[in-house]
């Protein structure tokens, strides 16, 4: 079967899931493939654009649903709904993407559905980009710690120096900590200073 780019991607998103992104290397890749390595450099320049690509592929599966349909509010939880949702699908490139200032760009869909849910939302033009990176880091931090297990850990330590270990949080219970997440998220947008000054 002839080599081509989304062949490519796809085998490069097995081995990452499989070992991680540090793992992979243009040979391993190539011998996946079956192919000769020299013959990847015809499709890509290196490893960096087979993760480049990698990750376009799985962000262009990024939905946000009938958006214009739902209230502002209901736009930000679906969005981010399904943001995590492809990040638990592939943990390790998303581990490796969302901690990269590069993964959004201004173009894609994530970034144009966040920004107009907050247009949406009654934000000002000039708030807007802060506002959406705000959002950006404090939950793909979120996303990125439950993927690690950082956020499982913390959930087990005691209250109180003496008091004894809580057990990790089950899937269910992760799913609730996500949304409470993102209802503060809401919240937090609902608050604005910008929307309170309107209201008021």
């Amino acid at each position: 079967m002839p080599l081509t780019e989304d062949g490519i991607y796809d085998v490069a998103l097995q081995l990452i899931e499989a070992d991680g992104v540090e793992a992979l290397t243009m040979r391993k890749l190539a011998t996946a493939l079956n192919a000769n390595p020299m013959s990847l450099y015809h499709h890509v320049p290196n490893k960096e654009a087979v993760l480049q690509g990698a990750a376009a592929r799985v962000g262009s599966r990024f939905s946000m649903r009938d958006p214009e349909d739902l209230p502002w509010q209901d736009r930000l939880r679906h969005m981010l709904i399904a943001l995590r949702e492809l990040a638990l699908e592939h943990p390790k490139l998303m581990t490796y993407c969302l901690g990269r200032a590069e993964y959004i760009q201004p173009g894609d869909s994530f970034w144009l559905d966040l920004t107009e849910a907050l247009a949406a939302a009654g934000l000002p033009a000039e708030e807007i980009p802060r506002v959406a990176a705000t959002l950006c880091a404090t939950l793909t931090g979120l996303m990125i710690s439950e993927l690690t297990g950082v956020v499982q850990q913390w959930a087990t330590l005691p209250v109180t120096p003496d008091g004894g270990a809580h057990p990790a949080p089950a899937r269910l219970e992760l799913d609730a900590m996500a949304r409470f997440a993102l209802e503060g998220a809401v919240a937090a947008v609902d608050n604005h200073p910008a929307r309170v000054r309107e209201r008021d």
